[in-house]
């Protein structure tokens, strides 16, 4: 029985953890800038959390073209960056 116990509260914390790790936190900002043909946008955003980064302005890459069609300047936008290769990368827009 107490074996069967802790296995579950084990299982239950690796799927929370796990669930964590997938979970995308969106981050609200404004478009300053889009350079479409070299795929990146400038951003004045607020803390990146999962980059552990204050509020600023900065230039972030797109690898989606797809995703630099919804950036307008002036836009406000919430969107999620990640780091990829070393770089800094917005990955997701709403």
């Amino acid at each position: 029985m107490r074996i069967a116990i802790t296995t579950a509260i084990a299982t239950l914390l690796l799927l929370s953890a796990a669930s964590g790790t997938f979970a995308q936190e969106f981050t609200k900002g404004v478009v300053n800038k889009v350079d479409a043909k070299a795929k990146k946008v400038t951003i004045k955003h607020e803390d990146l959390k999962n980059l552990d980064m204050p509020a600023m302005t900065m230039v972030f890459r797109v690898e989606d073209p797809a995703l630099l069609q919804k950036l307008k300047e002036g836009a406000a936008i919430e969107f999620v960056a990640e780091r990829v290769n070393g770089k800094l990368v917005v990955t997701q827009v709403k």
